[in-house]
């Protein structure tokens, strides 16, 4: 059974005001840290240095084998430390630069869904 207008813009509100709510909650960098573009392009380049090296270290096999293993290791491990450390924003300033938008307040958000109830059932 389909939805009647007022429903949908309803349904539609309800949606908005959730996700606005819970953006926050579902972001994954908190604060003003967040993770770097740069430093995963870089992580992932270390990565794959260090999983080279670890192939070459594997194929040597003699003791020079073992430290390019290694050594390989170690740059993978680090690659992917970098990948995945977020980094502190630059530019704090210009966050704050943007209007912020604006907000409703929830408990009169939540007196108007009562309020649309009540109409809503009061008509029946």
């Amino acid at each position: 059974m389909p939805l009647s207008e007022q429903e949908q813009r309803l349904l539609d509100e309800m949606e908005r005001h959730l996700l606005h709510n819970d953006a926050d909650v579902v972001s994954a960098p908190s604060g003003d840290r967040t993770l770097s573009y740069r430093n995963l392009v870089y992580g992932a380049l270390l990565l794959l240095a260090g999983v080279g090296g670890l192939v070459v270290g594997v194929v040597l096999g003699d003791v020079w084998g073992i430290v390019v293993g290694v050594v390989g290791f170690a740059a993978m491990l680090a690659g992917v430390m970098l990948a995945v450390t977020p980094v502190r924003r630059a530019t704090p300033a210009a966050k704050s630069d943007r209007p912020a938008p604006k907000r409703q307040d929830s408990a009169s958000f939540m007196d108007r869904m009562n309020d649309r109830w009540d109409r809503r059932h009061e008509g029946n």
